[in-house]
């Protein structure tokens, strides 16, 4: 069996994508902290097949560098470089 194009799997992914967004606040209302992974799993594959989500994204985390800061805690990685520079500290 053939492996199906990539623009094909590409548009199920966001479609995927969409739908655990949009399905977050049903799965919310449920006891549990269900709706914040499932909100999260929506987002990655939003994140990662969309370039209109990503250009979202980088304009939000530069509007709003401690929101991004975080983003960059959470997910374990670097800190980018966002907003203002740091200051200089004399040696």
């Amino acid at each position: 069996m053939k492996a199906p194009p990539d623009s094909v799997l590409r548009i199920v992914y966001l479609s995927l994508g969409w739908l655990l967004i949009v399905l977050t606040p049903v799965i919310g209302a449920l006891p549990g902290p269900g709706g914040v992974f499932v909100f999260a799993a929506g987002a990655a594959l939003l994140l990662k097949n969309s370039n209109w989500v990503k250009r979202a994204y980088v304009r939000y985390t530069k509007r709003y560098p401690s929101h991004g800061r975080l983003a960059d805690k959470v997910l374990r990685r670097p800190p980018a470089p966002r907003g203002r520079a740091k200051p200089e500290t004399s040696d």
